[in-house]
């Protein structure tokens, strides 16, 4: 594996590879890698000739100078997991290189569902998020870029992203792949956040997937969404622990929440906080 800094590095590598007629795919990190990350990697290498990916701690996301500041970093552990893991290239560029001449400004708006959610709960995020995601784009110049599923609204907006660049012929068009969530053995999605929780906040931090699990449960019994609503929020209400903050019913084409009735794969979104540690989840249910 090949580790590079630079933009004008990582460009010509990938450069003398497109130009071979070979495809390129890139996943994008802010390292803390753990098994989640992992998976993309393998999708990836399933696809493309080149495996790119990247670890920068992007500070245009984070909606506190705190949470920038206890987000873990580990570039020695990341880069030998990925070297493993069989990425090619490795980019880690520093503030200035992502952000030259001091334009360390927001150049990207999420629009109406970058406010809702998560959006609401970390305001400015998802424009940072896009900001640096475009950014990183027009530096790789990839074939593929690939995403886990476990960040929904995430990844509904880098496709709204890229659907609206592509006619305009911004750079050449990329295919999004997305991986499904890991878990751990016993349900949990993989997180970064995770290491922050202790032994005895672990079990709390189940109420998640519980409730992801109780709902889909009920709408396998015939029930509606509201069913499927209340099902999960009572697992929250008996383990007050786990602070919820949002529980949504949403439809995956438009990241807008459904109403009784609806037909078809809906998907639940869920955010809440054991002790200082957020956590999110979601899951596809059939109604």
């Amino acid at each position: 594996m090949k580790i590079v800094r630079t933009v004008a590095d990582v460009a010509l590598l990938v450069s003398r590879t497109k130009i071979s007629g070979k495809k390129v795919a890139f996943i994008p990190t802010m390292g803390a890698i753990h098994e989640g990350h992992l998976s993309l990697i393998a999708l990836a290498i399933k696809q493309a000739d080149l495996v790119v990916s990247s670890i920068f701690v992007n500070p245009l996301q984070f909606t506190s100078s705190a949470d920038f500041e206890l987000y873990p970093r580990s570039e020695d552990a990341d880069a030998k997991a990925l070297a493993k893991a069989g990425v090619d290239i490795l980019f880690l560029p520093t503030v200035d290189e992502i952000y030259p001449d001091g334009k360390f400004s927001v150049t990207h708006t999420a629009g109406k569902i970058g406010s809702v959610f998560e959006g609401a709960a970390r305001p400015g995020h998802f424009d940072g998020m896009l900001t640096v995601v475009s950014r990183l784009f027009d530096i790789v110049q990839p074939d593929f870029a690939v995403f886990g599923a476990k960040d929904a609204q995430q990844l509904f907006l880098i496709r709204q992203m890229l659907a609206a660049q592509n006619p305009l012929g911004i750079r050449d068009p990329i295919e999004l792949l997305e991986a499904p969530t890991v878990r751990d053995s016993r349900g949990l999605a993989l997180s970064s956040r995770n290491k922050r929780l202790s032994k005895h906040q672990l079990p709390v931090a189940l109420t998640l997937p519980t409730a992801l699990d109780e709902a889909c449960l009920a709408a396998e019994r015939g029930g509606g969404a509201s069913s499927a609503y209340f099902s999960a929020s009572s697992v929250f209400t008996a383990t007050p622990e786990a602070k919820l903050e949002y529980l949504a019913l949403v439809n995956p084409a438009s990241f807008e929440p459904i109403e009784e009735g609806f037909s078809g794969q809906a998907l639940m979104i869920v955010a809440a906080t054991v002790g200082e540690v957020r956590l999110i989840d979601n899951r596809l249910i059939t109604f």
